[in-house]
């Protein structure tokens, strides 16, 4: 359900029917998720990367890129899948899934649909105005029942404009709260909300930690090695005098905890120097930390550059924190000549 009139702080906001939009696309895509991840089957194959690929992934961006479409058909979307694994003969029984969780929330969709919409998010170049979609961001998090995210933002002349981050698996802060899951909201200048995912709820504004002192700070990272580098950011905590242990989740949930004071830092230190992110695993995260009043940049300090399309090739790393840390955290990385 969207939210109504009277529970919609950013209806102000030029952007307003952009957020609405992509906000309603990601809830639509969470119950989908839940939906899998509720079974046995999780519909997995890896792809030529071996990373892994789920039904929900398929799921989540054919509605997703669907609803972006019909809302505003001269918007290309930048996401992370295709549909070719579902067009070969051994993926018909994936593809026949799929088209049914599809068509259970959009009545009538057919197979040959699904895979249009899904590859509507194959846009390769940056446009001046485009989205991009990681429909299940944190994949092997989804197939563990850990955390994952459908991270969902709006990009403008290489800027980030407006973001929708639904964490199926993250509670809500709040004591009591029967929601299940959280959606975050964030739109450029705007502000930073989360709301129930599933559930009906009016959105509230976050805000990241005010704590300034480094050796006071929690911080977390991924759960996959792979992903981030443990020991170097052992290293930086350690040159802190940080006493807290790391707390380790997958996907961009971490931005969602950053964002709404749960964690002071988010550090993702990468394995080698020729590795670039995608950005669709930061861009929606980014932007709710951001308006919450946090700060995202690259290990070296650097703004992330989201204009030169699918790779932030111009930044190594991923630093976010609630602000009044993050100098002493670049610092740090500086000093142990981690940023080099």
């Amino acid at each position: 359900m969207s939210p109504t009139s009277s529970d919609r702080p950013w209806a102000g906001h030029p952007l307003a029917r952009e957020l609405d939009t992509a906000l309603a696309a990601v809830r639509e895509a969470g119950s989908l998720c839940r939906e899998v991840g509720q079974a046995v089957d999780r519909g997995a194959l890896a792809k030529p990367d071996r990373s892994p690929v789920t039904v929900a992934d398929f799921g989540a961006q054919a509605l997703i890129c669907r609803a972006l479409g019909e809302a505003f058909p001269a918007d290309p979307v930048m996401g992370e899948e295709d549909s070719a694994a579902l067009r070969q003969p051994d993926g018909a029984h994936l593809l026949r899934r799929v088209t049914g969780l599809v068509a259970a929330r959009r009545t009538g969709a057919t197979a040959e649909d699904v895979c249009a919409w899904i590859d509507r998010g194959c846009l390769a170049d940056p446009a001046p105005r485009f989205w991009t979609l990681d429909p299940v961001d944190g994949t092997k998090g989804f197939l563990r029942g850990g955390q994952y995210a459908i991270a969902l933002a709006l990009l403008i002349d290489g800027e980030l404009a407006a973001a929708a981050m639904g964490c199926p698996s993250l509670g809500p802060l709040a004591d009591g709260d029967s929601a299940e899951g959280t959606l975050f909201a964030a739109v450029a200048g705007g502000g930073a909300w989360q709301m129930p995912l599933l559930d009906t709820g009016a959105p509230v504004a976050v805000r990241t930690s005010g704590v300034s002192d480094p050796a006071q700070l929690r911080f977390c990272e991924s759960v996959e090695a792979a992903h981030s580098s443990h020991d170097n950011a052992a290293r930086v905590t350690a040159l802190l005098g940080v006493k807290a242990q790391p707390v380790r989740l997958d996907s961009q949930a971490k931005y969602g905890v950053v964002a709404r004071g749960q964690a002071e830092a988010y550090l993702r230190m990468p394995n080698r120097a020729d590795y670039s992110e995608n950005i669709w695993d930061h861009a929606a995260g980014a932007l709710v930390v951001i308006e919450a009043g946090g700060m995202v940049t690259d290990i070296a300090g650097r703004r992330l550059d989201f204009s030169l399309g699918a790779k932030l090739a111009h930044n190594r790393g991923v630093v976010a924190t609630c602000g009044p840390v993050h100098a002493a955290v670049i610092g740090a990385i500086g000093a142990l000549g981690l940023a080099d």
